[in-house]
């Protein structure tokens, strides 16, 4: 019986986590199979996120590169569907790095101050009076637009959820995230900014990262990372 109870925990706890697979563009998925333009995670089967945001991992999760690169029209909308209902309260953040000359999304790692933050999700209150966000309980995030000024190339599109459900404990956030490639078409001549780099973007101690959501209101919510740039 104890046996059976752990197996049914195991079960719950895992159906609590989720990945994102799959990248939607204007409405139309960007791939034909999973995985096929985002880079497989490393909890593509276990669905554990991360919990220390100073770890390498926070950059993709990755342990592969996606076998294409999907097109995406700079103002379009985009946004992911999830494996599992994305139940936690918490942040969905989105951010873009720029492929250097003569390098391809396919292989590029993504590292240095290259990351820009292109949007992020507020919370309001729910009929209970407690801190919720745009497209909690959902089985996607939420849409988001690629601003207009986006200069053409390459990219690493970076989507991430923070759950904040234990929170208010160091190191209790949860981070699921994903990085797809794509490519940037019809674009402007923006200057994209505040940079950021991965690991680096975050602390154990930021206010959006270690906080007690029932202690804050709404508006008082600080996401963690660079300002949002949109163009």
């Amino acid at each position: 019986m104890k046996f059976l109870a752990g197996l049914a925990l195991a079960v719950a706890a895992a159906q609590a986590h989720y990945t994102f697979p799959d990248l939607i563009v204007n409405g139309k998925p960007a791939q034909s199979k999973d995985w096929g333009v985002t880079r497989m995670t490393k909890n593509a089967q276990s669905k554990q996120g991360i919990e220390n945001p100073t770890a390498s991992d926070i950059r993709c999760y990755s342990s592969q590169s996606a076998g294409s690169i999907a097109e995406v029209p700079a103002g379009a909308t985009i946004h992911y569907i999830s494996t599992q209902q994305v139940n936690h309260p918490g942040p969905t953040q989105y951010y873009l790095a720029k492929v250097p000359s003569g390098g391809s999304a396919s292989s590029w790692d993504g590292s240095g101050a290259v990351w820009f933050k292109i949007a992020t999700t507020m919370p309001t209150y729910d009929a209970r009076q407690q801190l919720t966000w745009p497209g909690q309980n959902e089985y996607k995030t939420v849409n988001i637009t690629v601003p207009k000024a986006t200069p053409d190339g390459e990219y690493l599109l970076r989507v991430e959820h923070i759950a904040l459900h234990m929170a208010m404990q160091a190191n209790k956030a949860q981070f699921y995230l994903a990085c797809s490639q794509i490519k940037i078409t019809g674009g402007g001549n923006g200057t994209p900014g505040p940079m950021a780099s991965f690991p680096g973007a975050y602390k154990s101690s930021d206010p959006g990262i270690l906080v007690n959501l029932g202690a804050i209101k709404p508006e008082q919510y600080q996401p963690p990372g660079p300002a949002v740039w949109s163009g």
